[in-house]
């Protein structure tokens, strides 16, 4: 047990991989406290400034709803947080006490909590900040009063609006079980408070049901889940569930946020419905929801409108490169990459469009890597596609110890004794293949093969039926010479499956002697020479290497639906 000056430690009540929790006494006024600390004993400055924040964005809400922040102290090298202990245990470890639980679980109880825990989060959005967090660990429920508080606000965000990246599931904030589509960065939507609402539904099912609506332990399949399945409904798990009840708790978890309630006022006032049916008459009839639902944010759809086509052109080409059909192209040595061109006028929506695909690769299990050339940077070589694998190599680098391992052996076996290749414009790639030996020096023509070898192995290491790979690049019309060489090879070479290459480029400026258009050029009369020397018959309409997409700017029709669904 540690020891602070000016507090007596009673117990230790919770332990993550970030932080420990204890409960204790504030000597000079013997006042009940909650002591958080990081757990690290060297903790970085990131984490530092991090647990800064949780205080003052708890400091700062002083709402009765919300735990207070007494004060912020420094403990040997870490800081400690001083807490409110009203007497209250989540509702998690709750839970996991057999006598405690029936109380909790009990339908009357369930609805009061839920209604409780509704109207705190209405004044946490009305303050201005998403907490992004919201489960059964952080509310916490006092048995014998029954008041409700919630807690932790160690990744909440005040600002109104976030845009999510694309991580690896392992590094995610937030608790993976509840977390929201959007919170997991592969739904092509900002995020904002609605995705409370989503964790809010989650945590309902499990008090409701006892269980949770996707139970799986492998991080990436329950990142799908979230994303594009949809749970059993909590009345069909437990037929003593009222239906109306079940179907608040499904709006909720509805995976856009637009089909989610707008407010927690009309989470509330269904609630509250339910309770007072239950409370009057016993039982709880079905009646329509979302009546007082009124949202109080402008809100602008983040759908794509009047691009299904090309969406659907985009996804069923990711499908052939994860699946590849069983013909004879594939068996001629054409190779089962295939490059996909999205052409349009800047801001017209060609990122918006291809980040469409994550849903799809998260389904595959497939790695999205993205990079974007710089008009300003185009004497520096492979600039994009070094950046991209650099984002892929952190993701990596976020595995398990045995799957570190697995990606150590396979990178080992593909570049040999060239590793130190790759190391020198990827350093990150020496975490996990550890130092390596030098390579000779060699002239400037063999050198730049040598090199166009090596990345072309290394990029295979990462195309696999497992794991197909997509790799975005950005304002193609700005690439070196260099990387256009790359894509060459890389759409000609007989070896590469399970790639997906997507260039998007601004096509009012290229011209048909554009280097980007003569590489091109370049590859399609590669693809046809090696089809007719194998005497293949392609239909060119079922499959091609190089496809392309025009976006042309959206009709008045879809400008139309876009403002109605807005306004």
């Amino acid at each position: 047990m540690i020891e602070i000056n000016g507090y007596e430690i009673l117990t230790q009540i919770y332990e993550s991989d970030n932080s420990i929790v204890y409960r204790g006494i504030r000597q000079q006024d013997n006042l009940p406290v909650i002591l958080k600390m990081l757990k690290q004993d060297y903790p970085t400055p990131a984490q530092i400034t991090h647990y800064r924040q949780e205080y003052e964005i708890t400091r700062n809400l002083n709402l009765e709803g919300v735990i207070k922040a007494y004060s912020l102290e420094e403990y040997q090298r870490t800081l400690v947080i001083i807490l409110e202990d009203f007497g209250g245990n989540s509702l998690k470890r709750l839970t996991n006490n057999s006598e405690q639980k029936q109380a909790i679980t009990s339908l009357n109880q369930c609805l009061d909590i839920a209604i409780q825990a509704t109207e705190i989060l209405a004044q946490i959005h009305a303050a201005n900040v998403i907490h992004k967090d919201i489960n059964p660990a952080n509310l916490v429920w006092h048995s014998e009063t029954k008041q409700l508080k919630i807690i932790d606000f160690g990744i909440s965000t005040q600002f109104t609006r976030e845009n999510p990246t694309l991580k690896n599931p392992n590094v995610l904030e937030g608790t993976l079980a509840y977390i929201s589509p959007e919170q997991t960065g592969r739904m092509n939507r900002s995020l904002d408070y609605r995705t409370d609402f989503y964790s809010l539904g989650v945590t309902f099912y499990e008090l409701l049901t006892g269980k949770l609506p996707f139970e799986t332990n492998d991080a990436l399949e329950l990142v799908h889940c979230h994303i594009a399945k949809v749970p059993v409904a909590p009345h069909q798990v437990n037929p003593e569930i009222p239906k109306a009840v079940s179907d608040i708790v499904m709006k909720l978890m509805a995976k856009t946020a637009e089909q989610r309630y707008q407010s927690a006022f009309g989470i509330r006032n269904d609630l509250a419905e339910c309770l007072q049916q239950l409370q009057t008459t016993g039982n709880i009839l079905d009646f329509p929801l979302g009546t007082q639902d009124i949202s109080d944010h402008f809100q602008i759809p983040q759908k794509l409108y009047g691009r299904e086509a090309e969406i659907e052109t985009l996804i069923t080409a990711f499908e052939r490169v994860a699946n590849p059909p069983e013909s004879p192209l594939a068996k001629g040595g054409l190779g089962g990459g295939e490059m996909m061109l999205v052409a349009g006028y800047s801001g017209i929506g060609k990122s918006a469009l291809v980040q469409e695909l994550y849903q799809p690769i998260t389904k595959a299990r497939g790695y999205f890597i993205s990079g974007k050339f710089d008009q300003f940077q185009r004497n520096i070589p492979y600039s994009a596609v070094v950046y991209a694998f650099q984002e892929l190599v952190r993701q990596l680098l976020t595995e398990t110890a045995t799957k570190l391992k697995l990606w150590r052996e396979k990178l080992l076996t593909a570049l040999g004794v060239n590793g130190q290749i790759i190391i020198d414009v990827i350093p990150q790639v020496e975490l996990i293949i550890g130092k390596q030996i030098k390579v000779p020096q060699l002239g400037g023509t063999e050198a730049q093969n040598r090199f166009n070898l090596v990345l072309g192995n290394f990029i295979r290491a990462f195309c696999s039926p497992e794991h197909p790979l997509v790799i975005f690049l950005d304002d193609l019309q700005w690439a070196d010479a260099a990387t256009l060489k790359l894509i060459q090879l890389m759409m000609t070479d007989s070896d590469t499956q399970y790639l997906f290459l997507i260039g998007a480029y601004r096509d009012n400026e290229v011209s048909p002697t554009h280097p980007l258009m003569m590489t091109l050029e370049d590859i399609k009369k590669a693809n046809s020479a090696t089809s007719s020397l194998q005497n293949l018959e392609i239909d060119q309409l079922t499959f091609t290497k190089i496809n392309q997409i025009n976006l042309a700017p959206l009709a008045v029709e879809h400008i139309s639906q876009h403002m109605a669904d807005t306004l």
